[in-house]
């Protein structure tokens, strides 16, 4: 079976992956009209370049947004699938991690000379 997604939004890690992209280009257009505001002189372009640079700054906060919940969501969704493949296996090591310990215990308490 083919793994790979059909469409480039078909999982949450291509879509995580495409909004770091846009992120990237959003920071690289705030440095050129950052750039270009500088070296204009005309009032009226500079107040235009300033509305790009404000509108470019919300998208860029809009998007670390979406990052963020992308990121949150795939976390989420490795939880809660490996608790369902694990929940079987959880109890069993929970059953012999209990067995160790209070061999561990019996072990501590008979080498402080509680158990003879």
């Amino acid at each position: 079976m083919d793994d790979q997604p059909e469409s480039p939004f078909e999982n949450i890690e291509s879509a995580l992956q495409f909004v770091e992209l846009l992120c990237d280009a959003i920071e690289e257009s705030r440095r050129e009209i950052e750039q270009a505001s500088a070296e204009t002189q005309s009032d009226r372009r500079q107040q235009a370049l300033q509305l790009v640079s404000y509108n470019l700054a919300k998208l860029a906060l809009h998007m670390g947004t979406s990052r963020r919940i992308l990121n949150d969501l795939r976390t989420l969704r490795r939880l809660f699938l490996q608790e369902r493949g694990t929940r079987e296996e959880e109890e069993q090591g929970e059953a012999a991690e209990g067995a160790a310990a209070a061999g561990e215990l019996a072990d501590a308490a008979d080498g402080a000379g509680f158990i003879d």
